[in-house]
């Protein structure tokens, strides 16, 4: 039997992190969090010469094919592993998560990103969490969740997870953030966010982290036969 591969889309702070490591533990898969891979590679670029070296596609593209990244630790909540290095909470900062989004719209580096994320899942089960994961990366995943949330709802989230790390910003400042990535997801050229034809649309804006986490699982009980 091919291994289960389920995915969960979605914009910044949808609720994706937090439903898809609770129901990768229900259903004992490993979670796998190709956002994190991202800013992994993004933490990389930053700490080499920061924005200005994306303006070198030929070294970032260089960069990209010489990174390893996987993952390590409890299935549920594997840390990340880049280039044999545990790294931790450096990869959550809004620096990192612009970083991210930027190289994630350079073909090279998507491409390196598809061939590690296509490896990790021929060998086991996952649930996987992104932004194109339904779309481009497993097309052909049992199942496809996408979850939204108003701009007001994942801004207030964003702050309170930022506040939660002693990084203080105010409402305001964190919504911009998150409508300019918004933009930069929706409007790229290579993988833009958009939900699968078939996904289930989830919104989550009033709903708490168990009602989101019930909703998935209800779709995966739809469309997953038992055994």
């Amino acid at each position: 039997m091919n291994p289960l591969v389920i995915t969960i889309d979605g914009p910044a702070a949808a609720g994706k992190s937090t439903t898809a490591r609770a129901v990768a533990q229900y259903l004992g898969c490993l979670y796998l969090d190709s956002g994190a891979m991202y800013r992994a590679f993004g933490l990389k670029v930053d700490r080499l010469g920061g924005p200005s070296l994306l303006d070198d596609r030929a070294r970032v593209a260089a960069l990209a094919r010489d990174t390893t990244i996987g993952f390590t630790g409890p299935r549920d909540h594997p840390a990340l592993v880049l280039d044999g290095v545990p790294l931790g909470d450096e990869i959550r900062t809004p620096r990192v998560s612009d970083m991210a989004s930027r190289v994630a719209a350079i073909p090279e580096v998507r491409a390196r990103m598809v061939d590690l994320q296509r490896a990790i899942a021929a060998q086991e089960s996952l649930v996987a969490e992104g932004r194109d994961m339904g779309t481009v990366l497993f097309p052909a995943a049992a199942v496809k969740v996408f979850l939204v949330a108003s701009v007001e709802e994942r801004a207030r989230r964003r702050q309170k997870e930022l506040a939660a790390r002693g990084d203080t910003q105010p409402l305001a400042e964190v919504r911009a953030e998150i409508e300019a990535r918004d933009r930069r997801d929706r409007e790229r050229n290579i993988a833009p966010l958009v939900p699968a034809a078939d996904a289930t649309v989830v919104d989550t804006s009033g709903m708490t982290v168990d009602e989101q986490i019930q909703a998935v699982l209800e779709a995966v009980a739809t469309r997953v036969r038992p055994g």
